[in-house]
């Protein structure tokens, strides 16, 4: 089928696009630069002919790119932490789930998939996460936009349309273009100091989120609602981890969850005085401490889709972080013999 993928030059969009066409479907990408777009598909092995310029909140344009399209997955958003630019973050990405799948279900599009995240649940130290738990409006900007946005989508699921919401965890995996929020940590682990504290890491393989957004385009029209995660980590966890897979041991410092906590506070008060786009937020040291998990006993039940065991993502993550040159040899250890040169 004609497939529209919004946010197509992003780590999730890029790699959904080519899982998309890997299964034989037909992409339209829809972009804001497309000077990038073989920048990043040329790693991926597939790159789209169909690439449309557009911007999510532009009506007419969101119109134009879905012509002719059977359906659509979206994946864009835009993240910025900056206090100054709050308001611009909660409008577009609200704005811009209203115009692109609000625009596909006026079209009878019924194949419609939506990206939101395992945060619209979040609740600080509060049961597994479920789809069937009520929305929470966090305290930063990108959160609420994803609230408002999720609420948005379940209304049109409600009046019948034929929605499809995947929540992943924390995205991690090769060939990033950003690279985004959970690589970036990562990486400033490894190279820097490994932050240990209490709580822990729920990620997912873009690759295995990539698939699953293929396999609910692909489902019968319907809406439903599934997780995308592996299992839950705790720090030290990753830490040993990262140090199995490498052979060297990073230097790491331990810190309580209540003094993280308090650093994020802190962090949103001097974003008053001295804008910085950087995590240090009340709600991310909030997430990082206190991440309550999530289970996808229903997703891999129902769909048959299992997420990679995470010492497979971050060997394959970690080998092209060095191949793309954001990690030394000597902060890989053993994976730089086994990675493939950029």
């Amino acid at each position: 089928m004609k497939v529209l993928v919004t946010g197509g030059t992003g780590f999730t969009g890029s790699h959904t696009a080519a899982a998309l066409m890997a299964a034989g479907h037909d992409v339209r990408l829809m972009v804001r630069d497309p000077a990038k777009v073989r920048r990043v598909f040329d790693p991926l092995g597939l790159v789209p002919t169909d690439v449309v310029t557009a911007d999510m909140v532009d009506h007419a344009a969101v119109e134009d790119a879905l012509a002719g399209c059977d359906g659509v997955i979206h994946t864009a958003a835009l993240v910025d932490l900056r206090r100054a630019s709050a308001s611009l973050v909660e409008n577009t990405n609200t704005r811009g789930a209203e115009v692109v799948i609000g625009a596909a279900a006026d079209r009878g599009v019924t194949r419609i998939v939506h990206v939101s995240s395992l945060t619209v649940f979040f609740r600080p130290g509060g049961p597994p996460m479920t789809t069937t738990m009520p929305i929470v409006d966090g305290s930063t900007a990108y959160a609420r936009s994803k609230a408002r946005a999720e609420r948005y989508v379940r209304r049109l699921q409600d009046s019948g349309a034929g929605i499809r919401i995947s929540y992943p965890a924390g995205i991690v995996g090769p060939h990033d273009p950003g690279p985004s929020a959970v690589n970036a940590g990562l990486a400033s682990f490894l190279h820097d100091t490994f932050l240990i504290t209490t709580g822990g890491l729920q990620i997912v393989d873009v690759r295995d989120l990539a698939r699953l957004h293929v396999t609910l385009l692909e489902l019968p029209p319907g809406p439903d609602r599934y997780v995308a995660a592996s299992e839950m980590l705790t720090w030290p966890q990753i830490y040993e981890l990262c140090c199995r897979l490498t052979g060297t041991r990073p230097r790491k410092v331990t810190v309580p969850g209540f003094l993280l906590r308090a650093a994020g506070t802190v962090g949103d008060i001097a974003k008053r005085l001295h804008d910085f786009d950087f995590p240090l937020t009340r709600d991310a040291m909030e997430v990082g401490t206190r991440w309550p998990g999530a289970d996808t006993e229903r997703t891999t039940r129902e769909l048959g889709v299992r997420f990679r065991d995470p010492a497979d993502t971050l060997r394959d993550t970690l080998r092209w972080m060095y191949s793309a040159g954001h990690l030394s040899a000597a902060e890989v250890g053993k994976l730089a013999a086994e990675a493939v040169p950029s």
